[in-house]
């Protein structure tokens, strides 16, 4: 059996090793950076609030494997947006990182704690929860009961004027 746990302020560190191994999988190189001390205080400041917004269930690691560690994660969001007719509630969940440490690959670790993450978002009354899958995670997230819903389109506003 499994035993999955939700993620408190003090796995925030672990969360962005993980995620960062995420990254490295998804993009086939490390990507070390400032971006990971920004990452970690956000998770220790969202884990850490009463209501969270924040959703992160976590596996810890073997007990001599190293340093106390975590072996697997999977954190989403919560967002509120106006109720709709097919959302009465407005609540939607974003799941963003579901990662694995490679010495615990093939376990079931993913999937525990990605179900677990889906357990949070329903208490929550969340009526739909997103996300993107990489071709290698795919098969998980449709045994899940995931499936396309629309052409989802992104575009990067990070150089584009701001103001009127």
């Amino acid at each position: 059996m499994i035993t999955t746990r939700r993620a408190g302020p003090e796995d925030a560190a672990e969360i962005v090793r993980l995620r960062r191994l995420m990254f490295a999988a998804m993009k086939g190189r490390d990507a070390a950076g400032p971006w990971e001390r920004e990452a970690e205080r956000i998770a220790r400041e969202q884990l850490a609030a009463a209501d969270p917004v924040l959703g992160a269930f976590v596996v810890d690691g073997a007990p001599g494997q190293g340093p106390s560690h975590l072996a697997a994660c999977a954190v989403g969001r919560l967002e509120e947006r106006l109720p709709a007719p097919g959302h009465p509630t407005g609540r939607f969940g974003f799941v963003f990182n579901v990662s694995t440490d490679e010495r615990y690959r093939g376990r079931g670790y993913a999937r525990a704690t990605t179900e677990a993450l889906l357990g949070w978002f329903a208490e929550r009354g969340v009526t739909r929860v997103d996300l993107h899958a990489t071709p290698d995670a795919e098969a998980l997230y449709r045994s899940l009961g995931f499936a396309e819903h629309s052409l989802a389109l992104s575009l990067d506003v990070s150089r584009r004027p701001v103001g009127p």
